[in-house]
Parts: structure tokens; sequence; C-alpha cells
């Protein structure tokens, strides 16, 4: 376009150009309209993940179950959804022994499944991304590491709703499946129960038969985001931190040391004897590690997990 303020050095100077009518009639660059960007829609804004996202999409709209129920497909007509071109779905149904009791397994599989439906039905319609989160709770813990494109294998309700949520993310075209373990972040988590223990002296037992790596919410929002803004290929991907594959009892051991307690004080036990005796007990996969080739394909290293928990103990220690 013949535009005098678009600052192009044009080979042949305009006043000496031969101008279309069109040309010569066409809108100057310095006269457009600055279009809104498309919005980052975030739910489950309020929990491990989500608090850490906000961090890497600060401009995100962010909403939890009291402000946008995912379940409710009524609740989707409030949005002008062609105003959004990326959801990330943060919320989930996570307590595991709790979706084994009737009123869980139905909470279970609202938040689990027929959200993620809907969240795929509505980034389908509108030309959105979509992005899930996953679990290594849909594999039966037998064969590792687990590779994206095993099959599904679960051995408790939650593992089955967080497979069938995985399935439905899939029908989005534009989708990313994050595939994660062991998340440690703001809020309750293992790392914090153990530190908590440690300072009161007490001597717990931790089961030392489920092997997998932590994976840190800095790391995986911030491999969300690493993916999204590099418009890697759409798909599924295994993310946690980086690191030896060790047990929740190794574990333990470590944040007791690591916080100047005794590591000995942590006595490691078998899944199937720590809960023998309880009922409503949640099945476990014991091998938990996710290969993490593709993700590391795409240009994204993550930490040492152990490199992590050092900085998260410290800025619990500043607290």
């Amino acid at each position: 376009l013949a535009d005098p303020t678009a600052n192009i050095k044009w080979p042949i100077p305009l006043n000496e150009a031969e101008l279309s009518e069109k040309d010569k009639n066409n809108p100057f660059y310095e006269n457009a309209e600055m279009v809104d960007p498309k919005k980052v829609l975030i739910t489950g804004a309020n929990g491990q993940l989500g608090q850490a996202l906000q961090e890497y999409f600060p401009n995100a709209e962010c909403v939890d179950l009291d402000s946008f129920n995912i379940a409710d497909e009524n609740a989707y007509s409030s949005r002008h959804w062609k105003d959004y071109n990326l959801i990330i779905n943060a919320a989930a149904y996570t307590n595991v022994d709790g979706a084994q009791k009737l009123e869980g397994r139905k909470l279970s599989w609202q938040a689990n499944a027929h959200a993620v439906k809907l969240l795929a039905k509505t980034a389908l319609e509108n030309n959105i991304t979509l992005v899930h989160v996953s679990s290594d709770y849909v594999f039966d813990g037998t064969q590792v590491p687990h590779k994206e494109d095993e099959p599904f294998s679960p051995l408790s309700v939650y593992g089955q709703s967080k497979a069938a949520g995985d399935v439905a993310a899939s029908m989005a075209p534009k989708h990313y499946i994050m595939r994660t373990s062991w998340v440690v972040g703001k809020g309750k988590n293992f790392v914090k129960t153990m530190r908590n223990l440690a300072e009161k002296g007490v001597e717990p037992t931790v089961v030392n038969d489920q092997l997998g790596r932590l994976t840190f919410t800095d790391t995986l929002a911030s491999a969300i985001h690493h993916l999204v803004s590099k418009e890697a290929e759409y798909g599924t991907y295994n993310i946690t931190n980086d690191g030896e594959v060790v047990s929740w009892a190794d574990i333990a051991k470590i944040i007791y040391e690591k916080t100047g307690h005794n590591p000995e004080s942590v006595t490691g036990i078998s899944t199937e004897q720590y809960y023998k005796g309880q009922k409503g007990i949640a099945p476990r996969p014991l091998q938990s590690e996710l290969d993490l080739s593709k993700i590391k394909s795409t240009g994204f290293q993550p930490n040492n997990w152990e490199q992590d928990l050092d900085s998260y103990i410290q800025e619990l220690s500043e607290l």
C-alpha cells in the first residue's frame, strides 16, 4: 500500500510512482485503531497451579468455582468466547480417596471429565487453544518411564475421571495436555507437611515404594507458557521437575535434613502396610516417573527437583 506514514523506503518514490485508485484511497496506517488483544482465561485460579500461572499470564482473566462453575453448561453463555484465544484449565477435583465415595465420585467426574468436555466444546467452536492439566494417575504404574502415548490404565475413580478428561480435552483441535505428578506450590502440600512435622519433633512413617519426581508449580506454569508462546506442536506433554527418581520417604528425609533435623526420624513403609486396615483408600500407582524427552525436545529444560526444593524450603523459612 502506498502509505507515506508507514516509514517504508519505497524503490520508487511515491510522488513518482503510478498509483491505483485503491492505493490512493486506502486509509493510512497512522489512522488505524488498535484492536484489543484476545483474552486468556485461567480456571482454578485460586489453587496452587492457578496462582503460579498468574505470574506468567499477568493479564489473564482468573476464575474459580465461585465465579465460574466450569461444570455448569449454563454458565458458558455469560462470556463472549470469540474474545478469547487461550483457556488454561487448572481446576480439578484432587481428593483421591474422597473420589472413592459416592458423593466424591460424582464431584470427581463433574470436575475432571464433564467440565473438560464443556471447555473442549467451547474451544472447538471458537478456535481457542485449550491447555488441560493431567495426572500420572491415568496409569497403573507398571510401565515406566511413562510416555505420552501409553494406553490408559487407571487404578482409582480419580484416575478414571482424569483419563476421561484427557480424552475430552483432546477433542479440541488446538490443545495441550500437560501430564504431571507430585505437585508442590503455594497451599497445602507434602513439603509443608513434612517441614511442620519436623519442627514439632514428630517422627513420621512415610511410604517408600511409591517412586517419582516432584513438580513445582513454577516449573509447570513455565512449561505451559513455553509451549503456548513457542506455538509448539499440539498434543500431550509430560512435565515434572528433572532429576533422580525417589520415594516419598526419601523426599521426607531430605526435607528433615535440609531443615536441620535428623533424617533418620523418618521411617519408610510400604503403601500396603501404611493403609492396612483403613477403608475407602484409593489404589495408587507405585511408579510415577514420566518420560520428559518430548518437552525437552521443544527447548524446555526443567530444573532438578532438589534445586527447586532448596529454594522452596528457603522461601518457607522466610515467611
